[in-house]
C-alpha cells in the first residue's frame, strides 16, 4: 500500500508531464487510444466519484467562515468563463463546432486540479476546495444554462439534455461519493491517498481519446484553436485574480480565485461534447486539459518561488534589525 501511495503521489506530482506525454502519443498514434471514447463518461464519473470520497464538512466550512471570497469564486467562475469564450468565438469567427466547444468549457465548474495548484501557489487552498465543490454541485443547473445562453447562436443546445447528462457523471457519483464515505470512514481513509493516481489515469485517458479521435482535425486547426484556449485560460486567470484583487481580498485569497476561475473541468467538456455536438466540438476541451496544466504549475512555481523570496527577505530584516 506504502509503494502505491509513493506512486499515487509521484503521479499528482508530474501531472502536467503525463497530459503531455499521451495527449502527443494520441496525436501521432491514435489508433492506440481511440477505444478509449466510449468510456469517457464513465472515466469522468470515477473521478467524480473520487472527490465525493475526500468531501467533507470541513471543506464547506470556508463557506461560512469568508463567504464574500467563495461567492466570489462561484459567481465569477460562472461570469467570466463564458463570457470569455463567447467573445474569442465570435471575434475569431470559428466554425460552429469549435464555438460550442470553446463556449462549453467555459461554462464549467472550476477543475479539481484547481485545489493542487492552489495549494502549490501557497493560496488558500480551503478557499479553493469550497469553491471547486460548490460551482459543481451546481453544474447541473448552470453549466446547461449557460451554454444554452451563448451557445445556441452557433448551434441547436438541448439544456434539459445536458442537465441529466451531468447529473449522471457529476452528481451522482459525488453523492455516492460521499455516502460511501460516511459508511465506510476507516477503509476510505486508508485507501483516499491513492485517488490523485485513479485521477491523473482517468484525465489522461480523457485527454487522449479526444485527441485521438480528432486526430486529423488537430492537425488542420489546432493552431488556432491552441491559441484560443491559451487565451480562454491566461485571460480567465489574469481577471479572476484582478476581481479578487479589486475587491481587496488577501494575497492568498487572490490566488486561489484567479486559479478557480482559470482552470476548468476540461474532461466534463469533452463528456458532454462528444455526447451532445460532436467529436469536434471535445477539441477545445481537450487542448485546455493539456494546456491548463502547464499554465497552472508554472503559475503555481512562479507563485511560490515569490512567496519563498519574500519570507527570506523579511527573515534577512529581521535578523539585521536584532543584529
Amino acid at each position: 500500500m506504502q509503494l502505491l501511495e509513493k506512486i499515487s503521489k509521484a503521479a499528482g506530482n508530474t501531472f502536467a508531464i503525463w497530459v503531455i506525454i499521451f495527449a502527443a502519443l494520441a496525436f501521432f498514434i491514435p489508433g492506440g487510444f481511440t477505444w478509449i471514447a466510449p468510456h469517457i463518461a464513465l472515466l469522468l464519473g470515477i473521478i467524480m466519484f473520487g472527490m465525493g470520497l475526500t468531501l467533507s464538512l470541513q471543506d464547506f466550512k470556508a463557506v461560512f467562515q469568508a463567504p464574500k471570497s467563495v461567492l466570489l469564486g462561484v459567481v465569477a467562475q460562472f461570469t467570466i468563463m463564458p463570457l470569455l469564450a463567447f467573445l474569442l468565438a465570435t471575434v475569431f469567427q470559428l466554425q460552429p463546432e469549435v464555438a460550442v466547444g470553446v463556449i462549453l468549457v467555459g461554462c464549467c465548474p472550476g477543475g479539481t486540479a484547481s485545489n493542487v495548484i492552489t495549494f502549490l501557489a501557497k493560496g488558500n487552498t480551503a478557499l479553493s476546495v469550497a469553491v471547486t465543490s460548490i460551482s459543481t454541485l451546481l453544474a447541473p443547473i448552470l453549466t446547461p444554462a449557460l451554454t444554452l445562453l451563448f451557445a445556441s447562436k452557433w448551434l441547436p443546445v438541448s439544456a434539459g439534455s445536458l442537465f441529466l447528462s451531468i447529473v449522471q457523471i457529476v452528481l451522482i457519483p459525488i453523492i455516492l461519493g460521499i455516502v460511501v464515505k460516511l459508511l465506510f470512514k476507516k477503509q476510505v481513509e486508508k485507501s483516499v491517498t491513492v485517488l490523485p493516481l485513479i485521477s491523473v489515469i482517468g484525465i489522461v485517458a480523457v485527454a487522449s481519446a479526444v485527441v485521438a479521435v480528432n486526430a486529423e482535425k488537430i492537425a488542420e486547426t489546432g493552431l488556432l484553436i491552441f491559441t484560443i484556449v491559451v487565451l480562454h485560460n491566461l485571460l480567465g486567470l489574469l481577471l479572476g485574480f484582478v476581481l479578487a484583487k479589486a475587491l481587496k481580498l488577501n494575497f492568498a485569497d487572490q490566488k486561489a480565485i484567479s486559479i478557480e476561475v482559470g482552470m476548468q473541468n476540461s474532461g466534463l467538456g469533452a463528456a458532454l461534447a462528444v455526447a451532445h455536438f460532436s467529436p469536434l466540438s471535445a477539441v477545445p476541451s481537450a487542448i485546455f486539459s493539456v494546456w491548463h496544466n502547464i499554465s497552472g504549475p508554472l503559475l503555481a512555481t512562479w507563485w511560490g518561488k515569490k512567496m519563498e523570496q519574500e519570507s527570506n527577505l523579511e527573515m534577512t530584516t529581521d535578523n539585521s534589525k536584532k543584529a
